[in-house]
C-alpha cells in the first residue's frame, strides 16, 4: 500500500472543516448568523423576462446585501429569514446547547447552523458526542430542516445511520409564538435523545458481528461494483477506491483497539465517505460532502445493511 494512502490517517479533518464560520461563543442565533455573515435578508421581486415583461404567478428570491438571485418560487411562497428560521434553537440553549458553526451552501440558497449536544456518550467504549444541523433554504426546496450528526470523538468519523426506530433528520416547523418555538425545541431534544438511544443500540450490534477477512473484501467488492464495458482508467480508480477502504479498516490506528468486527467496517466506510479525497476534486466537493452528512450518505448507510445482513 502506498505511503500516500497511509498518510491519510494523520491528516484528518472534521467534517464542518473549511466550511462556514466558528461561532461557539456566540450565544444567540441571531449572534452567530452575524458573526457568520448570514445577517442579510430575503426580498421577493417581481418576475420579469429579458424584455421586462412580467411572469404572472412566480417571484425571484433576491438576497439584500448583492442583489443575489437564490431562487425562483410561487406566489404561494413565505419567505422565512434566516434570523426567524433559526430562533426557536435558542430554546435550547437553556438546556446545554452551544453553536459552533454557521454558514451557506450554493451562494446561499441553504444557509446552516451546527449545534453540539451536551450530552456525553460512551457506546461500546467509545465516546460519541452529538451535533444537530439545522438548514433553511431559499430557492423553494424546503423549510426549516434538522439533522443529527453523531461524531465518532477519537477520529471524527460521522456515525449518522439510517436507523428504522429512529429519525435522522425531520422538520422543525418555524412559528412566530414563543409558545411554539418552546415546542419546536422539545421535540427536537426528543427526537435527538431517541436517535441516540437507537444509534447506542446499533452500535452494541455491530460490535458483536464478527468478520473474517475475506468477508470484508466481499463487502468492499459489493460497495464498489465493476460497471459493464469498464474502461481501464474505471478500472484502475475502482481499484484505488477498494484499497483505500481495505487500509484504513486493517490500518487506521484509531481501529486497532477495535475487533474485527462490523462496526469496525462501517467506520472504516464512514472514515472513507467523511475524509478521502475524490478521485476528481470540484470546486464544491466540500459543500456536497457537506449535504451528505447531513442528509445522510448512501455509502455509509450501504455498509451498514451489508454488515446488518450478515
Amino acid at each position: 500500500m502506498s505511503a500516500n494512502v497511509e498518510t491519510m490517517f494523520y491528516t484528518r479533518e472534521k467534517p464542518w472543516h473549511g466550511l462556514g464560520t466558528q461561532v461557539m461563543e456566540a450565544p444567540t442565533s441571531a449572534a452567530a448568523l452575524s458573526l457568520a455573515g448570514l445577517d442579510w435578508r430575503v426580498i421577493q421581486k417581481p418576475l420579469l423576462t429579458y424584455d421586462e415583461i412580467p411572469v404572472p404567478g412566480f417571484k425571484a428570491n433576491v438576497r439584500d446585501s448583492d442583489n443575489q438571485v437564490l431562487g425562483v418560487v410561487t406566489d404561494r411562497y413565505k419567505v422565512v429569514q434566516n434570523e426567524d428560521a433559526f430562533a426557536f434553537t435558542d430554546s435550547l440553549l437553556g438546556e446545554g446547547v452551544t453553536y459552533e458553526t454557521a454558514g451557506s451552501l450554493q451562494n446561499g440558497r441553504r444557509t446552516w447552523i451546527l449545534a453540539k449536544l451536551p450530552q456525553r456518550y460512551i457506546i461500546s467504549g467509545d465516546e460519541i458526542t452529538p451535533y444537530l444541523v439545522f438548514m433553511n433554504s431559499h430557492d423553494g426546496s424546503g423549510a426549516i430542516k434538522a439533522a443529527m450528526t453523531p461524531i465518532r470523538v477519537v477520529c471524527q468519523n460521522t456515525l449518522n445511520l439510517a436507523l428504522s426506530r429512529a429519525k435522522r433528520t425531520w422538520s422543525a416547523d418555524h412559528v412566530g409564538d414563543i409558545q411554539g418555538k418552546l415546542e419546536d425545541a422539545r421535540d427536537t431534544l426528543l427526537y435527538a435523545g431517541q436517535y441516540m438511544e437507537e444509534l447506542g443500540k446499533a452500535i452494541d450490534g455491530l460490535n458483536k458481528i464478527r468478520l473474517s477477512d475475506r468477508k470484508v473484501y466481499e463487502y468492499i467488492d459489493a460497495l464498489f461494483p465493476l460497471v459493464d464495458n469498464a474502461t481501464e482508467t474505471q478500472r484502475k480508480n475502482l481499484l484505488r477506491l477498494k484499497e483505500d477502504v481495505k487500509v484504513r479498516y486493517f490500518e487506521a490506528p484509531d481501529l486497532k483497539g477495535v475487533g474485527k468486527n462490523g462496526y469496525r467496517f462501517v467506520n472504516a466506510v464512514s472514515d472513507f465517505a467523511t475524509h478521502s479525497e475524490p478521485l476528481r476534486k470540484r470546486a464544491n466537493y466540500k459543500e456536497s460532502l457537506f449535504v451528505r452528512t447531513v442528509e445522510g450518505n448512501a455509502l455509509i448507510d450501504r455498509a451498514y445493511e451489508l454488515v446488518k445482513a450478515a
